[in-house]
């Protein structure tokens, strides 16, 4: 009795922690990548979104059109935008520490913004201020920080 007890037990355990890996695993997309469609056309968005960033003291060192770096290759997509938001004293506390360095594989902050086979504009980009929180130090501090002022970038473009 106590041995079917105890299988039960660890049965019923397993099978709690392969439902939580489950749902977590659907969730993480959800959680890691935030969606909002834009309030304007696809190149009033691009253009407002870079407007934005400078008056708030941000660099927009590149414009990725990657529709473009496909379309010779026979692909006809929707146009999508990939805008490299910079903000030089952010960059500058990750790049002063090597233990901050990690996350230099994210910088400088992406936003995307896409059209899809309906006619709407999304401007999607990474959860970072989830992610700062696994970092700790100063890349959770200056992640945080990045993340709220790109938000008030966004903002300007948001339904």
């Amino acid at each position: 009795m106590k041995k079917r007890f105890i299988m039960t037990g660890v049965g019923g355990f397993l099978v709690g922690v392969v439902a939580m890996m489950l749902t977590a695993f659907s969730a993480a997309p959800k959680l890691m990548i935030v969606e909002d469609e834009s309030l304007f056309n696809f190149e009033d968005t691009v253009a407002l979104i870079e407007a934005t960033a400078t008056q708030n003291n941000w660099k927009v060192p590149t414009v990725h059109m990657i529709h473009d770096a496909v379309s010779p290759y026979g692909y006809e997509v929707g146009r999508v935008a990939v805008l490299e938001l910079c903000q030089p004293h952010h960059a500058g506390k990750i790049l002063a520490e090597d233990r901050a360095k990690v996350v230099t594989s994210m910088m400088p902050c992406r936003v995307s913004v896409y059209e899809t086979s309906d006619n709407r504009v999304i401007v999607s980009r990474m959860n970072t201020g989830l992610m700062a929180q696994a970092f700790g130090g100063t890349v959770a501090s200056v992640m945080a920080e990045a993340t709220q002022e790109n938000e008030v970038i966004l903002k300007s473009v948001l339904k």
